[in-house]
């Protein structure tokens, strides 16, 4: 199934080119608050083991015109694996990786939707796009082995997530509000039996930056699972951003960011840098 929520929070499965409007379906979805619908769909299922939908007679909304949004508004936690590509690790000139930086966290509070923008913080500080596959948790997950990982997951989807080069923690640099666009949908994990097969693409104002396969990721997904939960219990809605690939590069006023993962879709936001400010005007900063 895919899943997705439109039109201020109502829950749809995609089916074909149309919605079907399923909000009420599931138990506590008509008042799902801040987290979302969606949300309280898969704890459902986790609390549940399944949930099932009656879709007979029920009408068909185009996806053309519904407003889709963020398939999770706010997500319990964003977990970012960074340099888990090899090609990237080079690009960067790191001399780490994954394997060497853990996870870190990005703030919930930096998701937006398909055909939302991105809001550039800073005239003078670069913002790249970074292209990413995105785990998100299906079931509670403390200590899970490699070969239990895949069980844990309720589905995936498109994750941009965007970063300021300056000198502040990764944490800092990729949680800004707008810097985690998120869909356009949530496609169940059965739909997908190897995440780690999937090609994927990202385009910068038509022109192709990022192409790659996720065969290519230092950590799978399966061991991303496995080494994130052995440091912090994953929770139904949790979502992990995988890493990115080599082709991370500035952002500019006006440009759109597009991202194809095969099987999964293609999320499309703008960039919008108008409210952008010198990095020396923000707060907090001192003079040396």
């Amino acid at each position: 199934m895919r899943l997705a929520l439109f039109n201020k929070g109502r829950l749809g499965l995609v089916d074909g080119d149309d919605l079907i409007d399923v909000t009420d379906q599931v138990a506590g979805t008509d008042a799902a608050g801040p987290v979302g619908a969606l949300h309280r769909c898969i704890e459902t299922v986790a609390d549940e083991g399944t949930v099932r939908f009656d879709l007979a007679g029920r009408p068909r909304i185009p996806l053309t015109e519904a407003a889709l949004e963020a398939p999770l508004p706010r997500p319990g936690k964003i977990i970012g694996a960074p340099v888990n590509y090899l090609d990237h690790k080079a690009e960067m000139e790191y001399t780490t990786s994954v394997a060497d930086l853990g996870v870190f966290l990005k703030a919930n509070s930096s998701v937006i939707g398909p055909g939302e923008d991105i809001l550039l913080p800073y005239s003078d500080r670069r913002t790249d796009q970074e292209g990413e596959l995105g785990v998100v948790v299906g079931r509670t997950a403390s200590h899970v082995s490699t070969d239990e990982a895949l069980d844990h997951v309720f589905g995936y989807t498109c994750v941009l997530d965007i970063t300021v080069r300056s000198g502040e923690d990764r944490s800092t640099r990729k949680s800004f509000d707008t810097f985690t666009p998120l869909g356009p949908w949530i496609v169940t994990a059965d739909e997908i039996p190897d995440p780690d097969t999937l090609d994927l693409r990202c385009d910068v104002g038509g022109t192709t930056r990022q192409c790659t396969n996720t065969a290519d990721l230092i950590f799978g997904v399966r061991e991303l699972i496995a080494y994130a939960s052995s440091v912090m219990t994953l929770h139904p809605g949790d979502v992990i951003a995988t890493g990115t690939p080599a082709g991370v590069g500035p952002l500019s006023h006006g440009d759109r960011v597009t991202l194809d993962i095969e099987k999964v879709g293609r999320l499309e936001v703008g960039v919008d840098g108008s409210r952008a400010t010198p990095y020396d005007q923000r707060p907090g900063r001192r003079s040396r």
